[in-house]
């Protein structure tokens, strides 16, 4: 663990300093993003434009997503809380919020009302209407929603609440800054406190329910998270930890990602969305202590062999966020192409999924080439 007698002095954050360890975390979360929403095709768990097996039929593609689920957006968040002071600190709150309204908004916008249509569109080809008029039918009809973009919906609210919070501060009061990890114990409880809160919201919300396109049931982790990345900016933590650090939450990760097999094969998978179920319980528990020791794990791995620039990793770091945005037409219309292959579900979301991701990160390439794109995305 870090040494929390010590008082570091607190470094400050470089804008003109991209870490290329962060970059790679930021890479690999976007193509883990896309091969889990390509998974949720071919069996796993969760809800999508497309599918070609049924619901939770690959126990396989179930347990990697119920993993991904674990971490994969907190680790999003996190970052996002990350960079949050001293981009507030460089611009302030007004111009601060345009940044995000222009970088997050427009996005949330252009998926909302076009790329969601023509995922739809293109997720219903070969049902007899022409494609062209199918995504004109939607656009008239209103079927409109954020898709993945509801990530963009929450980090606005988030950006909103941290100005206010800033704001409502008294200006000679010293901001917290998290120096280094705290004692095992102080996470533990940690994990346990998100858990008990994660299991009350799911007693009204469940898994799988929206409230304003977003899934409450998993926000006080990403709440958590975020604040975590807020606070431990101004001392560079993430870019400080090492796996002995690590090490411990890692074993304690990989422990409680082999006790979800064993709970399904106990009581099945019923009951894990929400409610007063045992299963619901263990659920909202098992998320944190995943996360925990993942995520430390990914920051400590970047500090150990992804620190130097990689050209590679910097140049799909700068196309990231367009892949993000872009993913979804792409893996639908891999999907659609491949339909009637025939090859087991596994195999196939191998092979679309690696398409997807190649696809995604061209797609966000060529149309960073459009004029006044790159100011966005």
């Amino acid at each position: 663990m870090l040494d929390r007698t010590a008082n570091p002095r607190p470094l400050e954050l470089n804008a003109s300093v991209r870490n290329a360890g962060i970059d790679v975390i930021r890479v690999a979360m976007t193509m883990l993003v896309i091969l889990h929403h390509t998974a949720i095709s071919y069996g796993g768990s969760g809800g999508w434009f497309w599918r070609q097996e049924p619901n939770a039929s690959n126990f396989l593609l179930v347990m990697f997503n119920a993993i991904n689920q674990s971490y994969f957006m907190s680790v999003f968040f996190l970052l996002a809380g990350y960079y949050t002071p001293l981009s507030y600190e460089r611009k302030g709150p007004v111009r601060f919020i345009s940044d995000r309204l222009l970088r997050l908004g427009l996005p949330l916008l252009a998926f909302f009302f076009v790329l969601y249509p023509l995922t739809i569109a293109i997720a219903r080809i070969g049902e007899g209407t022409p494609f062209g008029q199918q995504w004109w039918a939607l656009i008239m009809a209103g079927d409109f929603g954020p898709g993945p973009l509801w990530f963009a919906l929450a980090l606005l609210i988030f950006a909103a609440c941290y100005v206010l919070v800033k704001l409502a501060k008294h200006q000679d009061q010293p901001a917290y800054s998290l120096e280094g990890l705290p004692l095992w114990a102080t996470i533990a409880l940690t994990g346990v406190a998100i858990g008990l809160t994660s299991f009350v919201v799911r007693l009204w919300i469940p898994v799988g329910e929206e409230v304003l396109w977003l899934q409450l049931a998993y926000f006080p982790c990403y709440i958590f998270f975020f604040t975590v990345g807020c606070v431990a900016a101004k001392s560079k933590l993430l870019e400080r930890i090492t796996f002995r650090d690590a090490l411990p939450w890692i074993a304690a990760s990989i422990i409680v990602i082999l006790t979800l097999p064993l709970m399904v094969s106990l009581r099945g998978l019923q009951g894990f969305d929400g409610g007063w179920t045992i299963n619901a319980l263990f659920y909202a528990l098992w998320d944190p202590f995943v996360a925990f020791g993942v995520i430390l794990g990914l920051f400590a791995a970047a500090r150990k062999w992804w620190a130097k620039p990689i050209s590679v990793t910097v140049a799909l770091g700068r196309y990231a966020f367009g892949a993000f945005i872009l993913h979804p037409p792409v893996v639908v219309a891999f999907s659609i192409l491949t339909a009637n292959w025939p090859v087991a579900p596994l195999a196939k979301f191998a092979i679309v999924g690696c398409a997807a991701c190649i696809g995604s990160f061209a797609a966000s390439g060529a149309i960073r080439i459009v004029p006044g794109v790159k100011r966005v995305i």
